[in-house]
């Protein structure tokens, strides 16, 4: 596995868990919910310019993304 993808999937647990802690979610609710409003595959696409953000910003944004798909939080 290449440095750049060990990165992306650490990357993305950090903001699994960081959205999860915001909404009081399990790990695996948070990645379901962010994974069913089309979260995971927003995040892979443009990972390149969400790994300059804050995770504060990363969930601002991610929880904005999932309300537009038809998701609830926030």
């Amino acid at each position: 596995m290449s440095e750049l993808n060990k990165n992306k999937i650490g990357f993305l647990v950090a903001l699994i868990n960081e959205f999860g802690q915001r909404f009081g979610l399990s790990t695996i609710d948070s990645y379901r919910y962010i994974n069913q409003y089309g979260g995971v595959q927003m995040f892979l696409e443009h990972y390149d310019i969400l790994h300059t953000l804050s995770f504060r910003d990363m969930v601002d944004g991610l929880v904005a993304y999932c309300k537009r798909q038809g998701g609830t939080l926030g």
